[in-house]
């Protein structure tokens, strides 16, 4: 057996036993979205497109598509949900304050206007997950009005 035919043996070999390993799924439940429904107070059309365009890498309950069983496609998709979560996770919203939820609120507005979210690797694959201009009117339309009344919230009366 020659040189190459080692390499792409062992190549081979070790692509097949990374399939036995996979990181841990991002799956624990709709309780914090539920959560963020109550405190957000979104209309339907606005959680519909929160649980579209959102939710899979903002959240702590994501679908996962077929794709996410073949290593290393699963490790990059995981990443993708780590560095979501870590700008904006609804399951964790509960645990903000209300100058922290305003200041959540005005990136989602700040990303969504730029185009930038989502990601254009994510609606690539999730066609639904686009936004055309009355659904990014629709989100950022809410997202004011719901900092405006966290802004209120963090106005304490004056003596």
């Amino acid at each position: 057996m020659n040189l190459k035919n080692k390499i792409l043996g062992a190549i081979t070999f070790f692509f097949i036993a990374s399939q036995f390993l996979s990181p841990k799924k991002n799956q624990n439940g709709f309780y914090a979205t539920d959560q963020f429904f109550l405190d957000a107070k979104p209309p339907k059309d606005v959680q519909k497109i929160l649980k579209e365009s959102c939710f899979d890498c903002h959240s702590d309950q994501t679908e996962y598509p077929w794709y996410n069983s073949i290593t290393p496609i699963n490790y990059w998709l995981n990443s993708h949900i780590n560095g979501g979560k870590k700008h904006f996770d609804v399951s964790k919203w509960s645990t903000y304050s209300a100058n922290r939820k305003a200041h959540k609120l005005e990136e989602l507005v700040e990303e969504v206007n730029e185009g930038k979210m989502p990601l254009s690797s994510y609606s690539w694959t999730h066609q639904n997950a686009v936004l055309d201009q009355n659904e990014i009117n629709v989100l950022v339309d809410w997202a004011h009005k719901q900092i405006i009344e966290y802004n209120l919230t963090n106005i304490s009366p004056q003596d």
